[in-house]
Formats: C-alpha cells, structure tokens, sequence
C-alpha cells in the first residue's frame, strides 16, 4: 500500500511556507517603517485559501473524505503576488507602513505558524510511532 505525506499531512506543510513568506513581507514593512514612499503589502490569505489570487485561479488538488470539505488550495508560489494595504492614517511622506499594526500582524503570524508546525510535528511523531509499531 502505497503512503502519501500529501495526504497525511493535509495542507499544514503548505501553510508553513505560506507563513513564513508572510513573516518575511511583514518583516520587511517594518524594516521600511522610514523609507518615504514605501508601500506596505500583505498577503491575501482569503484569497489564496479560496483558490484565487489576483484573478487567477491555480488550485493544488486535494483528497476529500467528507462533502463538506474544501476541494482545493492554491499554490503557494501563487502569493508573490502581493496586495498593497491601505493606511488607516497614511504619513506626509507617503510611506503607508503602521508599525503597531505590522508589528500585531508579524506577532499574530508568528503564533499560528508555531500552531501550525506544532500540528505537523505531531503528525510526524504519531507516523513514527505508527512506524515502530508503538
């Protein structure tokens, strides 16, 4: 019988990368809290767990047991595309960076990618003891 780590895993090793490609966007508005005219930009995690990104639509086929579940995700390679945010209070110089706000949503992002690596790992020690036969 043949395994799959796609189907053991589910989307969580997808949404690792995800997360971590957000920390990297969020880290880098922080990074340009004083650069005149840089423009925030985010990840649409909406969008890209809809299917969709900039208009496009790439899904990554996934198996469903229950017909309530979603039928598919989107690539992430699919969110480079980044989405401008728009500034509660926009500064003088053009810079559209809250570093309050950037700094919540790279706390926020950090905790669940936690959660989520949290999750695979005990995926990853459940297969192993299922390996050892424990």
């Amino acid at each position: 019988m043949a395994f799959s780590f796609d189907s053991a895993l589910g989307i969580h090793a997808d949404a690792l990368v995800l997360r971590a490609r957000r920390a990297e966007i969020l880290a880098n508005n922080i990074a340009n809290a004083d650069t005149p005219n840089f423009k925030a930009r985010d990840i649409d995690f909406a969008s890209v767990l809809e299917g969709v990104n900039a208009g496009q639509a790439s899904p990554l086929k996934l198996s469903t047991t229950h017909a309530g579940h979603k039928a598919q995700i989107a690539d992430p390679d699919f969110a480079a595309d980044l989405m401008f945010r728009i500034p509660n209070q926009p500064a003088v110089d053009g810079n559209t960076v809250e570093v309050q706000e950037e700094m919540a949503r790279y706390t926020d992002n950090a905790l669940r990618y936690q959660a989520s690596f949290e999750f695979l790992n005990s995926k990853f020690s459940g297969l192993t003891k299922a390996i050892k036969g424990e």
